[in-house]
């Protein structure tokens, strides 16, 4: 399906947010790289007539963060550890306090695969570029790296900070784009 001009509503049925965490320091083999999927988020994308992208926004629910998969550590992740973590993460999110993540696009460039704009974490925002590819028609891929830090965030850290989280979290985001909701001029 190509992409059409008009409206397009994004979210979970059509894509998935992908977040990856790495560990690190001394006791960094306890721990666990981790692949967490953001299970509720929509999103906004307008398309114009010559399909070229008019704005984008996505809101992500921080509370419905999920863990899919954990790497390495002296054991396999449980159910128990992965709600655990989970908690975990709401908590140093801040979750009850800023429930959603924001991207706004600023910039499309087509030209060099990119789109900037201003990300919203834990009530502070700042600049965000996503690398884009297209993986096929009307599927696209982009990645792009959010450092926890800049967001105020003290990434996780366990046994006196021998194991802790890295401050670099990759993102991932795979989108197949519907059937414009507007005809072509709405």
């Amino acid at each position: 399906m190509a992409v059409q001009p008009g409206r397009h509503q994004l979210g979970p049925d059509r894509g998935r947010i992908i977040l990856r965490t790495f560990r690190d320091g001394l006791a960094a083999t306890a721990g666990h790289d981790l692949t967490i999927e953001a299970t509720r988020w929509s999103g906004v994308l307008d398309v114009n007539e010559d399909l070229s992208p008019a704005s984008l926004e996505v809101r992500v629910d921080m509370n419905a963060l999920v863990v899919r998969d954990g790497t390495g550590g002296i054991k396999p992740l449980s159910d128990r550890d992965r709600r655990e973590i989970a908690v975990t993460a709401r908590k140093v999110l801040a979750a009850d306090r800023n429930p959603e993540a924001v991207f706004t696009v600023d910039t499309f460039a087509p030209a060099t695969g990119e789109i900037s704009g201003t990300f919203t974490l834990r009530g502070t925002a700042r600049p965000l570029t996503l690398r884009v590819s297209e993986t096929g028609p009307g599927h696209y891929h982009a990645e792009t790296t959010v450092v926890q830090s800049g967001y105020g965030i003290k990434p996780y850290t366990a046994f006196f900070g021998a194991l802790r989280v890295r401050d670099a979290v990759d993102v991932a985001v795979d989108v197949d784009l519907p059937e414009a909701e507007d005809g072509p001029g709405t």
